[in-house]
C-alpha cells in the first residue's frame, strides 16, 4: 500500500509541474544593494563606527559628563548599564534604548548622556557609511570607600 501512495504523490507531483506554464511562473528579482545597505542596521561591518578620538576620548566624555544620581548614591546602588544605540551614516545617534538598566537614575543618566554625544565616525560597510548598532556598558561604582563597604553587606 505504500509504494501505491508515493507513486501517485509521485504522479500529481509531476502533473503539477507539467501544468506550469511560463506566464505562470515568477521570478522574484532582490532589491538593489544600495537600498538594501541603507536602511539595513548591521551589527557587524568593514569598518566600525569610532567615537571622533578614539576610544580614549570616550572614556574621558563619559567621565567627564556622567553624574552619578543621587537616589542611587543614597541606595547604595552600583552595577553596570547596558545601552544600545544606532550610528547612522552621518555620524548621528539614534535608536537610544537601555537593554539592561540598574535603576536609580542610573538608566536615565545613561540616556541622558548618550544623547549629548558628537556625532560619531560612521561605520562602513563595502566603503559605504551604513548604519551600526552600538552597545555600549557604563559601569556605576561608589568611589566613597565607607558606601562601598555598606553596599557590599
Amino acid at each position: 500500500m505504500k509504494s501505491v501512495t508515493v507513486f501517485l504523490f509521485l504522479i500529481g507531483l509531476c502533473s503539477h509541474l507539467q501544468a506550469q506554464t511560463p506566464d505562470s511562473i515568477q521570478i522574484v528579482q532582490p532589491l538593489p544593494l544600495e537600498m538594501d545597505l541603507e536602511h539595513e542596521v548591521f551589527v557587524v561591518v568593514e569598518e566600525a563606527p569610532q567615537y571622533p578620538g578614539g576610544e580614549a576620548a570616550l572614556m574621558k566624555f563619559l567621565s567627564d559628563n556622567v553624574v552619578y544620581p543621587q537616589i542611587a548614591r543614597e541606595s547604595n546602588i552600583q552595577g553596570t548599564v547596558y545601552a544600545s544605540f544606532i550610528i547612522e551614516p552621518d555620524g548621528s545617534l539614534s535608536g537610544i534604548k537601555i537593554l539592561r538598566g540598574i535603576g536609580g537614575g542610573c538608566d536615565e543618566e545613561t540616556i541622558r548622556v548618550i544623547k549629548n554625544m558628537p556625532n560619531w565616525i560612521p561605520g562602513k560597510q563595502r566603503g559605504k557609511p551604513v548604519r551600526v548598532q552600538y552597545n555600549l556598558p557604563i559601569r556605576y561604582i561608589l568611589s566613597d570607600p565607607a558606601k562601598r563597604k555598606k553596599s557590599k553587606n
